[in-house]
């Protein structure tokens, strides 16, 4: 853990970090850009009777500079060192980032990533050429299959969010071509994942919110009133947001079959059940994997990311293609969609870099394993709760699951905010947990430990939270100036988040 620091750090001496601005920053790439210089340089055109751009037609031919930094590659390889040091990632330090689930991606599925029967692949190989691609999908798939105790799984979507998405869009086509276009309705209770309003409009259809009973679980009652012929879908994330299992699972969807709808599992938090508990023999219907978060591959930044769906029942014959088959004699190929299907969702393997890497994640810890990952993540979370719960108000009295959500409302009295308490980590080397969300828990810091971090550094967490609520008592000022040891000092996010400049474009604009 860093240093506690009790008060605040003074800047730098002028002249002690010459590569320092006056505004604590370092020179961009294009600031050390001098003509001429290059980090390297293309092979001769020899023995060639066309030059390179005489292959493409004039129109496209770049006659300007292109206006990239010119540096030397020593200058190159440290512009990013340095900026891999100053940004906070999992290979570097604790990552509590709550729903998101930013767990540590083992090293060998990178190593297995890059091999160069996989990384030299292009998808209109045919078939025949292709044979250990296919298989690496038809071996995840299955195991999924397994895991979520579903029918079948399409891995095509590239995201959490697209595979609701693609979900929504396969139980529109089911109401459409049954001749009941009127059932477009989907309840979404307070307690779900945030972007399952966006798919259900995105697909088509209307959504109602389905308010949480006092203990944070679904409110059964309430779920009556609303089971109407309007009612398509339910989508619930289970363990929800605010880390909680629905208890009642199986009664909510008898209750919602009973209605002619379907139930469909946001799976983004299945790191607490993989091994454990399985959504299809719970009832669900339809439900979406996030490959980047469960099964330990990057996220990446809007990409890459992988969120196949896996299907029970009818639902199954609107799946998109192409669908992996294999023959009597073990030869793979791609095969026809059903006739249903909603159409494509992504082009060729999916995101199969990704789908790799899940496939070794679950070949690395075999079934015991997996099962092993799901309980120590829910055994790290109740351990931080049950360290932090006398210092940090914990609205929902009751073991959690693999995220435990605690809230600032009893800071208010010393002038300190949830936004401040995230700040004031930085200092001690930690990122900070999502804050103010999930919505239902007022000033939420949601903390995710995930499986991977060791009792050690948990222990250095809850002192930091400790501290940090020592000094709320004795010295709030230096927790509402935090943080004092980034290379960026506090930040208006609001000033930040109107006026994005995306590329660099000189003098920093005011």
């Amino acid at each position: 853990m860093e240093p506690t620091v009790s008060t605040p750090v003074k800047a730098p001496l002028a002249g002690v970090v010459p590569a320092a601005r006056a505004n604590g920053t370092t020179p961009t790439l294009f600031e050390k850009s001098r003509a001429g210089r290059r980090a390297y340089r293309l092979p001769a055109w020899e023995g060639h009777d066309t030059r390179p751009e005489e292959l493409l037609p004039a129109h496209l031919v770049r006659q300007g500079s292109i206006g990239l930094p010119e540096v030397g590659e020593p200058q190159l390889v440290r512009h990013f060192i340095e900026l891999s040091v100053k940004n906070h990632h999992i290979d570097k330090a604790f990552y509590p980032l709550g729903s998101c689930t930013m767990k540590y991606n083992p090293k060998i599925n990178e190593d297995v990533a890059r091999l160069d029967a996989f990384r030299g692949m292009h998808p209109l190989q045919d078939d025949e050429d292709s044979q250990g691609v296919l298989e690496v999908l038809w071996q995840l798939r299955e195991a999924l299959q397994e895991v979520t105790g579903m029918e079948e799984v399409c891995l095509l979507p590239a995201a959490g969010a697209h595979g609701e998405y693609l979900a929504m869009k396969m139980i529109r086509r089911h109401f459409i071509a049954t001749g009941h276009p009127e059932r477009d309705l989907v309840i979404i209770p307070d307690s779900a994942h945030g972007t399952n309003p966006a798919s259900v409009r995105m697909a088509g259809m209307r959504t109602v919110q389905l308010a949480s009973g006092a203990d944070g679980l679904l409110d059964v009652e309430k779920l009556k009133a609303l089971l109407d012929d309007r009612v398509a879908a339910i989508m619930i994330t289970n363990p929800t947001t605010v880390g909680l299992f629905e208890a009642r699972i199986v009664e909510v969807n008898a209750l919602v079959h009973a209605a002619g709808a379907f139930v469909y599992m946001d799976g983004a938090n299945m790191n607490a059940l993989v091994g454990v508990a399985r959504p299809g023999d719970m009832g669900f219907d339809i439900m979406h994997l996030n490959l980047h978060k469960t099964f330990s591959t990057p996220h990446g930044g809007g990409g890459p990311g992988a969120g196949p769906i896996g299907v029970r029942g009818v639902l199954r014959r609107y799946i998109p293609g192409p669908r992996i088959e294999r023959d009597a004699g073990g030869r793979f190929c791609w095969g026809p969609a059903p006739d249903g299907a909603v159409g494509s969702i992504h082009s060729y393997w999916g995101n199969f870099g990704i789908l790799l890497r899940a496939l070794t994640y679950v070949k690395s810890n075999g079934s015991d394993g997996l099962r092993r990952i799901a309980e120590n993540a829910v055994l790290n979370a109740n351990y931080l709760r049950a360290k932090l719960r006398h210092a940090y108000d914990v609205k929902y009295e009751r073991p959690c699951m693999h995220e435990v959500v605690l809230r600032g409302t009893g800071f208010r009295k010393f002038g300190v905010k949830t936004l401040d308490v995230a700040k004031r980590l930085m200092d001690y080397g930690i990122h900070p947990p999502t804050i103010y969300f999930p919505l239902i828990v007022e000033d939420a810091l949601m903390i995710e430990p995930t499986e991977c971090e060791t009792l050690e550094t948990l222990d250095q967490f809850v002192d930091a939270m400790l501290e940090i609520r020592r000094e709320m008592e004795e010295n709030p000022e230096v927790i509402l100036q935090a943080p004092h040891t980034t290379i960026v000092r506090r930040l208006d996010e609001g000033l930040a988040a109107r006026n994005l400049e995306l590329t660099w474009g000189g003098e920093t604009r005011s």
